[in-house]
């Protein structure tokens, strides 16, 4: 997990392609939680999701900056 500076430091196409990635996470995580009807660490999904709104906050941010 990072923290929002992180972010900030990236290029809009880094937080682009890391948004990409932590979608992918999100995905895994839900299809394991479906396919078992248990998560194997359910904690990581509201972590995830978490992350993914920051991202997208920042590189609106970003965007709106340009």
């Amino acid at each position: 997990m990072s923290k929002a500076t992180q972010y900030r430091d990236m290029s809009v196409l880094e937080i682009e392609s890391a948004l990409k990635e932590m979608r992918g996470r999100i995905f895994q995580t839900v299809n394991e939680k479906k396919q078992t009807k248990k998560a194997e660490k359910p904690h990581l999904l509201k972590q995830y999701k978490k992350e993914q709104a920051r991202m997208l906050t920042i590189l609106q941010e970003k965007q709106l900056g340009e």
